[in-house]
């Protein structure tokens, strides 16, 4: 090798030398690399321990080399006391009264299924309001590990059973914990004929096994809600959680979207709600500490509507013996039932916001329980209904078409007025208008208060009738269910906006809108004036065609008739209580008094003046 060869091999070295000491990791890049190899091994070693302390406790059938010893001492770590409770048989015991068919399992001491009796689906099943699906367990740490109850085995020495008129009776299942004098035990209590049962969690001797690291364990409660209703999107939509707290109004989650929330303290009853039934957990005392709710949606295709869950809170002080009081209803939303508990439950039932609430506490559901009492037939007791609501707003009722017929009388010296200042300002035109209407002793107002006043009430209505569970599958004419929709025909494909059949009672609700509008038009004598407002009065039903196509019978069913009732007194009132020229005659004579204004009046005046003067200077030509 010649001089520059070798002078090109030492570069060549250098180079690689000095390569190699620029891209060397940092200390700081070993020491990262170091924590993050430790880091997996540290999975992969607690992957593997898991995977062989669940070959060893839950397959140790398949290890039959393992002594007998051997694979009790790895079941014992596993679960520590309660090995006697890891197998068992998934049993099911039954209880039932009149109302309510409960089963319970033994596998987890916990309600498996509860059948209502006396209700069915929309297509003739039997309605279970809580299934396998749904869990109910206590959880908790001891010996080093998170237990939770529903995979333990319980043991039950009742048989089942049924309850009858005023009996009670109680079912005890106990999850034992190394010896008789350390369990934990549920006790549900049946009272007659009943939709509440009670439900006590009692700990006994527990208080050296549960470990002393927080002052309550948690009840986890967790429901699917199968889809029982006809209408799949008004159940979701009317489904939600909903929780009471302490001297605080009842509120909810999750009735149109996904939600959750942490509830602080104080938390009396928690209520997963469907449209017309609810299953609610309710504290004897209350859950005292952080509550969790939430909601979440489910598919059709699921054959659920929406999983509800809760984490409860139990208090929990690590004495000796200790209880804690609940109970549970599964049941109807149905208002009288609910209300006799007063625990406030009635307000699962969406009565409307307020005073819309309050009218149908008052004044709907009590006349609807009286009309329910004759045994009728619910398309008869919302007809009586609409009367005996109908005959309460007559007066109103009379004064607005009193009004419209006075307008009626006005209108031929009106359009004079119109005609005579149609050049000139709007603001001298109104004035006229105005003065003229103070002369005949007539308020373009009088019509629209008593409207205003009917008003609270048909919005009260629209939430009633879809709440009732009393029309739940109750059939009239053509209808089989007045709490759902009617269809006389179904298109096999969805019209956007309008629904995949025809309601015919949503049908009768908008013609018999459009008559009352076009008759109302032709009293009042505006069929040729504001051709704007006259056709979005027109449209207005039709638009909502396709709302009440899917909603309520019953709803659209009372829309109908209170509409046609309306057509009717209008009619009778006008032909034969109300004199048009004795009215005219009467108006003449008030023009001829002197107009008595009231200080409000005035200052409106007052001020409409001024606003004349100001345009008035604002549109002279200023001077140069």
């Amino acid at each position: 090798m010649d001089k520059d060869s070798i002078i090109g091999l030492f570069l060549i070295a250098g180079i690689l030398i000095g390569w190699m000491y620029i891209s060397a990791p940092t200390p700081e890049e070993i020491a990262r690399k170091k924590q993050l190899a430790d880091s997996v091994a540290q999975v992969e070693q607690l992957k593997e321990q898991q995977r062989l302390n669940n070959k060893l406790v839950n397959t140790t059938a398949e290890l039959p080399q393992l002594s007998d010893s051997l694979r009790l001492a790895n079941k014992h770590k596993a679960y520590g006391d309660f090995i006697d409770a890891a197998t068992g048989d998934d049993e099911l015991i039954s209880i039932e009264n009149d109302l309510m068919r409960v089963s319970f399992s033994k596998k987890g001491g916990k309600i498996a299924s509860v059948e209502l009796i006396n209700y069915k689906t929309f297509d003739d099943k039997p309605l279970i309001l809580f299934d396998s699906t749904s869990t109910q367990s206590l959880k908790f740490s001891a010996f080093n590990k998170q237990f939770s109850t529903d995979s333990l085995y319980f043991t039950t020495s009742s048989t089942g059973g049924k309850v009858s008129g005023e009996n009670s009776q109680s079912i005890a299942f106990r999850l034992n914990a190394g010896d008789p004098s350390k369990y934990i035990e549920y006790v549900y209590t049946f009272k007659g004929n009943d939709y509440m049962i009670d439900f006590r969690v009692n700990t006994v001797g527990m208080h050296n096994t549960i470990v002393n690291t927080s002052n309550s364990i948690v009840m986890n409660w967790n429901v699917k809600t199968p889809i029982q209703e006809k209408h799949y999107e008004t159940q979701q939509n009317t489904s939600a959680v909903y929780f009471k707290q302490i001297d605080e109004n009842v509120d909810y989650i999750g009735d149109t979207s996904d939600d959750s929330l942490v509830i602080e303290n104080n938390v009396k009853w928690v209520g997963f709600k469907q449209q017309f039934f609810t299953s609610t957990l309710i504290a004897g005392d209350r859950f005292d500490g952080q509550v969790d709710v939430k909601s979440r949606k489910l598919t059709q295709q699921d054959g659920y509507i929406k999983d509800f869950t809760a984490s409860l809170p139990i208090p929990y002080a690590h004495t000796a013996n200790e209880s804690f009081e609940m109970s549970m209803y599964f049941g109807p939303n149905h208002f009288k039932t609910l209300k006799k508990y007063d625990l406030d439950l009635e307000k699962q039932i969406k009565l409307g916001w307020k005073i819309f609430g309050w009218i149908n506490r008052l004044l709907t559901i009590p006349i609807f329980n009286f009309l329910n009492g004759f045994n009728w037939n619910y398309g008869i007791i919302i007809l009586a209904l609409t009367l005996i609501i109908k005959a309460l707003l007559l007066p109103i009722a009379y004064k607005t078409i009193l009004s419209s017929a006075k307008m009626k009388v006005l209108k031929p010296e009106i359009d004079e007025l119109n005609e005579k200042h149609k050049d000139d300002d709007p603001m001298k035109k109104q004035q006229a208008t105005m003065a003229l209407y103070k002369q005949a002793g007539v308020s373009p107002m009088a019509g629209c208060v008593p409207v205003m006043l009917q008003m609270p009430i048909l919005i009260a209505l629209f939430s009633f009738f879809p709440s009732s569970i009393e029309l739940r599958q109750q059939g009239f004419l053509w209808c089989n269910d007045l709490s759902s929709y009617d269809s006389v025909y179904e298109f096999g494909f969805e019209i956007p906006f309008y629904g995949d059949h025809i309601s015919l009672f949503a049908l009768l609700m908008t013609v018999s809108t459009l008559l009352y509008t076009w008759s109302n038009s032709q009293v009042m004598g505006t069929s040729n004036q504001m051709p704007g407002m006259k056709w979005m009065m027109y449209l207005m039903p039709i638009m909502f065609l396709g709302f009440l196509n899917s909603y309520s019978a019953g709803l659209s069913w009372y829309y109908f008739l209170a509409n046609m009732i309306t057509f009717t007194q209008t009619w009778v009132i006008q032909k034969y209580v109300i004199d048009s020229d004795a009215l005219h005659a009467q108006i003449q004579e008030n023009k001829k008094k002197p107009v008595k204004m009231s200080k409000f009046q005035q200052k409106i005046e007052q001020m409409a003046k001024e606003r004349q003067g100001q345009a008035k200077t604002q549109s002279r030509p200023k001077k140069k």
